[in-house]
């Protein structure tokens, strides 16, 4: 009943509960308009970065009172939020938080591919023409939003008010130059020297609130520390303990930063920073600069600042989301989220701004932990399965190289198919039934396939579509079964349509424009996008495809 009245208000529309009629909005007696909600003066956007649903809920009891605990307690939080893509990796859900737009419409179908006619690597953010500003940058290194093919709300708040601020801090690339836009400013994370460095896409030189930051070397303030348990022992009984079979080198807690023989911080230190809570708080204590420095929410003109904190993915593929380790870095975060929402409140002012916490995508367990559960799980060699797929093309259509992959698609070689004078169309269908039947592959899909369509029946049909670009994306895109994972170098990852990937938090602390509490409601990530740019007043970006979350104002 109370989703129905929700949509009848939507409408113009009036319920009398208890009576014989329905009213029409426009046929009851004339009222006032109610006053249109204030801008707010800073919209945060927080995406922890591989944060599951299920571990947001896991450890309420043991969060610190103001820290994820404001959107649980205090805002509004949606219990069903997922993203819609299949290949649920960090440049996609980056590029999906802000745009609204799933990869079909971003061309970010992933971190990395291969260009579909040359077959040469392509990184997500790479851009030849620009430069990290004071630090070396490499051939592929991520330097600016070139192959976003969506603008964002920033991009759509500048175009109205060109005196917004739009700044995105991330220990990784992606996670700031994909909420960046193409016309906010990104600061990455440089495991080489442990300084956050924006590219000459964005600037010629870095503003002196930067440098002045640096100056201190807050990085350095770690070293000869280490990552210690917030809690005793026994608080971390619900999760596996530490040093599991499958866990990555140093696999327990404490765990120190250096080794014992480092003279001074390195390159070494500086990048196990980003695999710990020290690197969020390294990020949070950067945006707490920008904000100083940039002075956001300070005047009548919204701005916007993104904050992806990278840790929790790096924790989480190198133990598992059922780690002590894992449990241990999300409560650490937590106490790093209260002491920055404490400074929020000070330096903008508690109901002046717009707090939001997403995830851009989940995880899964380690196999190894799911087949402890008793799941059918396994592992996934790509290069393995590369060879395979093409051995079972050479009775059809003799030796080569015939796919390569490309993203979470099978890519076909054009010039070898070309040379050997075969129909693409065959060979595609042909690898596609090849890869169909390789353990652990749950669905695959043609070009022709996913540009026609298919009924929404189908296997992860929808979702997958949604993660393939007919510019960008390979010929034959596939999904994996359930627990199934690629890679043998990591405990655990992320990528496929299931939920335990696509099930992240939405969560919103905006009391005075969204009526507090949990709701049950399906939503998607991309649906922030429409949201946001109707609470900044503004039109929702171009591409965008996600609703407007279905959030009633205060006091309805």
């Amino acid at each position: 009943m109370q989703d129905f009245k929700r949509v009848l208000r939507r409408w113009g529309l009036v319920v009398v509960v208890g009576g014989a009629a329905w009213l029409v909005g426009c046929a009851a007696a004339p009222q006032a308009p109610a006053p249109p909600l204030p801008r707010p003066k800073l919209v945060v956007l927080l995406v922890v970065d591989g944060l599951p649903q299920r571990q947001m809920l896991a450890y309420r009891d043991q969060l610190a009172p103001d820290g994820l605990a404001r959107f649980l307690d205090r805002g509004s939080w949606f219990a069903n939020a997922h993203h819609g893509h299949a290949f649920t990796v960090t440049a996609s859900g980056h590029a999906a938080m802000l745009t609204g737009a799933h990869p079909d419409r971003t061309g970010i179908i992933g971190n990395d591919w291969r260009d579909p006619i040359t077959q040469t690597p392509v990184y997500c953010t790479s851009d030849a023409g620009a430069r990290y500003i004071g630090h070396s940058t490499r051939a592929l290194d991520g330097t600016s939003p070139k192959n976003l093919r969506a603008e964002t709300v920033g991009d759509v708040l500048r175009r109205f008010e060109q005196r917004a601020k739009v700044v995105a801090v991330s220990g990784k690339d992606r996670g700031a130059i994909l909420t960046a836009g193409q016309q906010g400013t990104a600061y990455m994370y440089m495991a080489s020297t442990g300084q956050f460095a924006s590219s000459t896409f964005y600037m010629d030189e870095h503003p002196a609130w930067v440098n002045d930051f640096h100056t201190a070397k807050p990085a350095d303030r770690y070293f000869n520390t280490a990552w210690s348990p917030l809690l005793p022992d026994a608080a971390y009984a619900r999760s596996l303990p530490d040093r599991q079979p499958w866990f990555a080198k140093g696999g327990a807690l404490p765990m120190a930063m250096n080794a014992p023989d480092d003279e001074a911080p390195g390159p070494a230190y500086y990048s196990a920073l980003l695999r710990s809570p020290f690197g969020d708080a390294l990020a949070l204590d950067f945006a707490r600069a920008a904000i100083d420095g940039e002075q956001l929410g300070q005047d009548d003109v919204p701005d916007i600042l993104s904050i992806s904190l990278s840790g929790h993915d790096y924790v989480n593929h190198a133990f598992g989301a059922e780690s002590r380790i894992s449990h241990d870095h999300l409560l650490q975060l937590d106490r790093l989220l209260q002491a920055f929402f404490k400074d929020l409140d000070t330096r903008v002012g508690r109901d002046q701004y717009i707090a939001v916490l997403t995830a851009d995508h989940g995880f899964m367990s380690a196999p190894e932990h799911s087949a402890s559960q008793g799941l059918a799980s396994g592992r996934i060699s790509l290069s393995q399965l590369q060879a395979r797929v093409n051995e079972a093309l050479v009775p059809q259509f003799g030796p080569g190289q015939w796919v390569s992959f490309s993203g979470a698609s099978l890519l076909v070689n054009k010039t070898l198919v070309a040379d050997a004078r075969f129909a693409s169309e065959v060979v595609t269908e042909a690898a596609r039934r090849a890869v169909l039947a390789q353990p652990g592959v749950a669905a695959a899909y043609t070009r022709s396939e996913l540009l026609q369509g298919e009924p929404r029946t189908a296997p992860f049909f929808t979702a997958m579509r949604r993660a393939w670009h007919p510019d960008v994306s390979g010929d034959v895109q596939f999904a994996l079964q359930p627990h199934w994972m690629v890679g043998h170098s990591y405990a655990a990852t992320h990528g496929s349509p299931h939920p335990y990937d696509t099930h992240v938090p939405m969560a919103l602390y905006a009391p005075r424009w969204a009526q507090p509490g949990a709701y049950t409601d399906r939503v998607e990530v991309v649906d922030l996008a429409p949201t946001l740019a109707r609470w900044l007043r503004l039109p929702p970006p171009s591409s965008s495809v996600g609703q407007p979350l279905p959030l009633p104002a205060p006091g309805n």
